[in-house]
């Protein structure tokens, strides 16, 4: 039986009004409430709901407490996890205050502060190779649980010349927040390799150095702050691309490197308050303690060294980390979270066999990484050639249960012990 013309019907299911609980008028349509539920539904499953405000997707933690996971993971450098630590509290305190979120109330303030505008403060972190740059800003980012980003210094070059242009740095970060914008805006990027983009000589050149201060010049706008537009897919390859824009304001950058020979350049200012015969005794004396002469590195050092002062000056802290010791890789080896005999006794607990190294065989490879000079960054190549053979060998052998490994392994003097259930192999001399 056909519907009467005159009933009204759900402009979308075709409903009548006594089918349905309300139907809804419109201009010329209606909708019924069993329609309106069903669009709902798609809308809240197909549709990113909008952010409610801008705030910061960040953890305020205390520089104590950022200390204390630092030292989970990073073995040594005291001072520059404190440096690290009041920096980064400070930069997000300063965030949250500015979008309403600080533990604080605003209004307690007092009115003489109303106008005082906290600047932002990016970080230079100075120390041979392999001593935890890297790994404590990235281990910085984890902590706060906010977008981190790393970029080589080495492969960027002013815009139009062969190379990346200072926007990919951002691009980078915006990629690890998932494109999500307001989320990098408040990341850490860390730019390592930040000394090999230093003038390469005092005197002017007639040749453009696109690859040193050109590109110091580039990153300055985006270190303190500027509105940037960002290519989503690289840009020089795609030209005709849409651009994001992001803000860097609120952006924490980490410069990190070794600078190789500051430290001759820091002994040549502090030796020239000397005069006379002791010149020679003290410049001596510190010529004997790079790593004091270190503590001693002032902005004027940096200058000398090739960076250009606009630069120095957006990163006004500076920390100097220390050479590891040979006790500082064996903590590095055995005591942090994901130390290096930690992952290989699981490989090898994988399989069904216990992993043991004797306290020489530890001491030995320590030793061993201080031969190679690259700091904390030999241990996985000394550990890979230490395990080849044996991880080569073991997954055809079930009946061995404990490898151990002492310092005439380490030494190349003979080969691992393989112990079986009941028994041991006998130690084998290397060929």
């Amino acid at each position: 039986m056909a519907k009467s013309a005159r009933m009204t019907l759900c402009s979308f299911c075709g409903k009548s009004q006594a089918e349905v609980k309300k139907i809804i008028a419109g201009p010329g349509v209606y909708i019924c409430d069993s329609c309106v539920n069903v669009c709902k539904t798609i809308i809240d499953r197909e549709v990113k709901a909008p952010a409610v405000d801008a705030k910061p997707p960040i953890r305020l933690i205390k520089p104590s407490e950022i200390k204390k996971t630092l030292d989970d993971f990073v073995i040594g450098q005291d001072h520059a996890k404190k440096v690290l630590a009041v920096a980064v509290y400070n930069h997000y305190k300063r965030l949250m205050f500015d979008s309403g979120q600080s533990i604080k109330d605003p209004a307690a303030l007092s009115p003489e502060f109303s106008d005082v505008e906290v600047e932002k403060s990016n970080i230079l972190l100075t120390g041979p190779t392999g001593s935890g740059k890297t790994l404590l800003a990235r281990t910085l980012a984890k902590i706060l649980d906010v977008p981190f980003a790393i970029s080589d210094a080495t492969t960027l070059t002013e815009a139009g010349y062969v190379g990346e242009d200072v926007e990919n740095v951002v691009l980078r970060l915006l990629q690890a927040a998932n494109y999500d914008v307001k989320k990098a805006e408040c990341g850490i990027i860390y730019i390592d390799e930040i000394d090999k983009i230093g003038r390469k000589t005092e005197n002017v050149s007639i040749t453009r150095d696109v690859s040193g201060e050109g590109v110091q010049q580039a990153l300055l706008k985006i270190l303190e702050g500027t509105t940037c537009n960002v290519p989503p897919q690289g840009g020089r390859k795609h030209p005709n691309q849409e651009y994001i824009q992001i803000n860097t304001s609120n952006i924490l950058f980490i410069c990190g490197g070794a600078f190789v020979g500051l430290d001759a350049i820091v002994q040549r200012r502090l030796g020239s308050r000397s005069l006379g015969f002791t010149a020679v005794a003290a410049q001596h004396e510190q010529a004997l303690k790079p790593e004091q002469m270190m503590k001693a590195l002032a902005p004027e050092d940096l200058i000398r060294f090739g960076m250009i002062p606009e630069f120095i000056g957006r990163l006004p802290v500076v920390s100097v980390l220390d050479q590891l010791s040979v006790g500082d890789l064996e903590k590095i080896l055995l005591r942090t979270k994901n130390a290096m005999v930690k992952q290989y006794s699981k490989l090898f607990a994988m399989d069904g066999v216990r992993l043991r190294l004797t306290p020489d065989a530890v001491k030995a490879i320590a030793q061993k990484a201080i031969e190679l000079k690259t700091g904390a960054r030999a241990l996985r190549a000394i550990m890979e050639n230490l395990m080849l053979e044996v991880m080569y060998e073991l997954p055809q052998r079930e009946d061995v249960t404990e490898v151990v490994i002492d310092a005439g392994v380490v030494g190349g003097r003979r080969k691992p012990t393989l112990r079986r259930a009941g028994k041991a192999e006998p130690k084998q001399d290397a060929a």
